[in-house]
């Protein structure tokens, strides 16, 4: 993000003020509650108690982090038109969790699950699958965490106008989250999410306002000026672009949808209908917030015409420093903007961590080092293991791998290959461990192998979803031909509750 010229000492205040206030939230979210840190689902999942409105809008906050302002944008300004992809493969997500999400919330309440991996082991009964799925699961939330860690350097570094360096920045505010998130876990992070995404929603409609101010408020001159100057951005694409819209749609539709994070979000809901009515107002989200972001991004490329790659991912920060400039009104409101930016990061990567920690504690922890442990040994644990893993993702912070948007991409190659495992097993009771095994360990090699040797789409279709093919196949046709069917191997009260209608 480009240095906010216009904030420097009044962005500290700003983020300052969010930092005290994520902070109250933390300790008045875990005071008088004893059984917080002695349990799992007290601290991992608030108790599965959370009502419709903290369960909104900590799913919003779980599905628009502050990336979608700083790395959308500057997609849509490289692209053109075509970026309208971003609002389908959004809208996607919405449809997948509902296939999928009241069936397992079913299941979840019944078993007291924790973590996704509990419903994997409850399904198939298999250490391999348990394993290769917790690993693959780790491996998404540590490209996500890495993600938004590098994107709270560049928001602060950008909004102090380098008075705070992006080193200081990460530091300072990885530790605002670890003592929140260590104070009051999910209930924590689920009442910062509510502030967090009431400020970004505000935030995204007063920063379209002052775009179309600046360009006269007439978006169809935005689109004449692509026209004559770049119109490569405004045509019809080329069928390889399509298809990669097409394969960008399975990659993420799928993948985000079984984020661990998201998946516990849906264990925490306090019922069903809490459930279904979150979904339901979800649903609205996608138009009204990458949509947003589209026609930020389109705009941008009439305001700042030939930004190289490097140049574009600045584009936001360009653009706040000229609303500002407008009226007072405007930049108090960047500079709140900015602040709810970088908040908005910091809730998608509590949410991560939180759901690190929990597989660390319970997958790895509960499950293959000490079964015995208590409930408040493995809290412990997963606190403690969360730290080390953050601060090891600090390093690699210091020298981030290329733009937020190809960190982006790269998570989910490996992480959609659980997803025939995870989904499927809820209808199809036939499927089995070995076969689900084999196309999930088949899969993430040759979407690895794809993604390495620098094939990341194949005619426009990306490895993860070659891989996801393969792994599909492998699951399906191998279970029908398992002599000893998955039904016959689960006990008459699992298949019970598998056959319940949600």
């Amino acid at each position: 993000m480009d240095n906010l010229t216009f904030a420097g000492m009044d962005g500290i205040i700003i983020l300052s003020v969010f930092a005290i206030v994520m902070l109250a939230i933390g300790y008045f979210s875990g005071k008088g509650d004893t059984n917080l840190h002695h349990s799992l689902s007290g601290y991992y999942l608030a108790g599965r108690n959370l009502g419709f409105i903290a369960l909104f809008f900590t799913l919003y906050a779980t599905q628009y982090s502050g990336n979608t302002i700083v790395g959308y944008a500057p997609a849509g300004y490289r692209t053109g038109f075509s970026w309208l992809q971003s609002i389908s493969f959004m809208t996607i997500i919405i449809g997948i969790y509902l296939l999928f999400a009241p069936r397992l919330y079913v299941v979840s309440k019944r078993r007291n699950f924790v973590t996704p991996t509990d419903w994997l082991e409850f399904r198939f009964k298999s250490k391999a699958v348990t394993l290769l799925s917790i690993f693959l699961m780790l491996w998404g939330l540590g490209n996500y965490l890495l993600e938004q860690l590098v994107a709270i350097g560049q928001a602060v570094a950008g909004m102090t106008g380098g008075t705070i360096p992006y080193e200081i920045a990460v530091v300072v505010f990885v530790l605002v989250m670890l003592a929140y998130e260590w104070m009051g876990g999910m209930k924590a992070v689920a009442f910062t999410d509510v502030m967090q995404g009431i400020v970004l929603m505000i935030g995204i409609f007063v920063f379209l306002a002052g775009a179309l101010y600046l360009v006269g408020g007439n978006f169809a001159e935005v689109t004449r000026f692509i026209a004559d100057n770049e119109p490569e951005k405004l045509g019809v694409p080329p069928m390889e672009v399509s298809v990669n819209w097409f394969s960008m749609l399975v990659l993420v539709g799928l993948g985000a949808s079984i984020y661990p994070h998201a998946v516990q979000r849906i264990y925490s809901a306090e019922s069903e209908r809490t459930l279904k009515k979150s979904f339901a107002r979800m649903a609205w989200m996608p138009p009204i917030t990458t949509g947003l972001v589209f026609v930020v991004g389109i705009i941008g490329i009439m305001l700042f015409p030939g930004l190289d790659t490097a140049g574009s991912e600045q584009l936001v920060g360009l653009m706040a420093n000229k609303i500002a400039a407008i009226n007072g009104f405007y930049y108090w409101m960047m500079i709140i903007f900015f602040g709810g930016i970088v908040a908005a990061i910091i809730s998608t990567a509590d949410s991560v961590l939180l759901s690190f920690s929990s597989m660390l504690s319970n997958d790895v922890y509960g499950k293959f080092v000490n079964p015995g442990a208590t409930e408040h040994k493995k809290v412990m644990v997963g606190k403690i293991g969360g730290i080390i893993a953050i601060f090891f993702l600090l390093m690699i912070a210091w020298n981030p791998p290329g733009t937020l948007y190809q960190i982006f991409v790269l998570k989910f190659e490996l992480l959609v290959q659980v997803f025939p495992a995870f989904v499927l097993g809820l209808y199809w009771k036939r499927l089995a461990a070995k076969p689900v095994f084999w196309g999930m360990l088949i899969g993430a090699i040759v979407a690895g192998l794809l993604t390495l040797t620098g094939y990341k789409t194949v005619f426009g279709i990306h490895g993860g979803v070659i891989g996801l093919t393969i792994n599909f196949v492998v699951c399906i046709v191998g279970s029908m031909l398992v002599t000893v069917s998955a039904e016959k191997s689960l006990k008459k009260d699992e298949l019970a509750v598998l056959e319940l209608e949600a």
